[in-house]
């Protein structure tokens, strides 16, 4: 076996490894260290599992916790998969793959029959000839390094499981949770490119923007001015290779009110938790994020309001949908922050992975650009945690209904869908 392969030993892990930890755990570190952190799964009823490297024989994913009885196409999961791939225009990466996906198990006749959904794309366009001076030479700001200190070993081509690649299963479970909430309340969860750099997207309303002014534009921006300047700069950090970063916005619109829990399981922490889990994310904002951070508390409140359906409203949405860690039935506006792609056609310093420094010229078919490309990623991110969570609240909170009488005064605009959980929804 090649050095760059050799996996750590069992004895690598010796009691001298862990001077500080309890007896117990130095008497049986075998036994214990697989059962730490081994983060491919995602959810708590709505569950999915990823799977697959990049240059292997495909990717995919398990999806387990999908109701049954809903109507699934492979189509549907595939006009998102389309939205996701490679080669799909000029400022994205040239690797030519249909992405065209499998669903193997789970749905009988176009419908979910309650039990694992597993899908499948297979990789058709790898060239893993291109990483072998990347095999023994880490490519800077990249995961080669951090997976080789935890491992041991690691996929060399294309990244294995650190490559945006592996958001193929995201994006192909995200078209299930967009369809169950669809499906149940009319919920929209759309995403676009708020700004490339420090060229920012004036006056987009996340209230009033449509999938349609998203998908005009190779950028996925929905003003169509900023996104000719967006492409224009990305087209020229292409030619000279290098790459650039931005921010993805993301709304939810027809939320209900109760998702999320307190504490631990507030619904902005985890849906910051499944943002920041995308390759690439370096920030997360809800509501007004860090800008908050200069106003004051009067001028920063929501305050509440009765509208003409006798419904609670916030007459802003600084909060961003979410307060107290549970969505109040508005739009939940969220922002993502994206790193420039790490594997760039420029020579950069960097350490061999025996400890000798040298340089490298990144090499393969990369991003200049990551944001069109993580448009439905995010959404996908945000569709999973939010479906995941008005499963968990149709568990805990519709069993035992409350009554009319004592019902609190409905949050949120009037719902699209006739659905009544014991919320106070409707």
């Amino acid at each position: 076996m090649p050095a760059f392969v050799q996996p750590l030993s069992a004895s690598s892990f010796t009691p001298a490894c862990f001077p500080n930890a309890p007896r117990s755990a130095r008497r049986a570190p075998a036994r214990r260290l697989p059962r730490m952190g081994l983060g491919n799964t995602f959810g708590r009823i709505l569950r999915i599992s990823t799977w697959g490297e990049s240059h292997g024989g495909g990717v995919g994913v398990t999806v387990d916790g999908v109701p049954p009885r809903l109507a699934l196409s492979r189509e549907e999961v595939q006009l998102d998969l389309d939205r996701r791939r490679p080669g799909q225009s000029r400022i994205v990466t040239p690797r030519n793959e249909p992405d065209a996906v499998e669903i193997l198990s789970g749905v009988v006749d176009g419908v979910c029959i309650g039990t694992p959904i597993a899908m499948l794309v297979r990789n058709k366009d790898h060239r893993s000839q291109d990483y072998n001076t990347m095999a023994v030479a880490y490519r800077p700001s990249h995961a080669d390094a951090a997976y080789d200190a935890k491992y041991g070993i690691r996929a060399v081509a294309g990244g294995g499981r650190s490559s945006a690649r592996e958001t193929i299963g995201r994006v192909a479970a995200g078209a299930i949770a967009k369809k169950i909430l669809r499906e149940y309340a009319a919920v929209e969860v759309i995403a676009y490119v708020k700004s490339v750099r420090d060229i920012e997207a004036p006056h987009v309303d996340p209230h009033a923007v449509t999938q349609e002014q998203v998908e005009a534009n190779i950028i996925r921006c929905p003003h169509e001015e900023t996104a000719e300047k967006m492409i224009a700069y990305v087209d020229s950090i292409r030619k000279t290779g290098n790459s650039v970063g931005g921010v993805v916005e993301v709304v939810a619109r027809n939320v209900p009110a109760g998702l999320g829990s307190p504490v631990f399981d507030k619904l902005e922490a985890d849906l910051a938790k499944a943002c920041m889990s995308l390759p690439a994310s370096k920030g997360f904002e809800i509501g007004s994020g860090f800008e908050g951070t200069m106003l004051t508390g009067l001028e920063h409140n929501d305050a509440f309001y009765v509208d003409d359906d006798g419904r609670t409203r916030t007459a802003s949405n600084r909060s961003g949908g979410v307060q107290g860690g549970i969505s109040n039935g508005e739009a939940i506006v969220c922002r993502v922050a994206f790193k420039a792609t790490s594997t760039i056609g420029k020579k950069q310093k960097t350490v061999t992975r025996a400890g000798e420094e040298t340089e490298l010229r990144g090499k393969g078919r990369h991003d200049p650009c990551v944001l069109p490309r993580a448009v439905p990623m995010v959404e996908s991110m945000v569709a999973l945690t939010l479906a995941d969570h008005l499963l968990q609240q149709i568990a805990q909170c519709s069993v035992m209904p409350v009554e009319k009488e004592s019902a609190p005064n409905p949050l949120g605009p009037k719902p699209v869908s006739n659905t009544v959980l014991s919320s106070g929804w409707l």
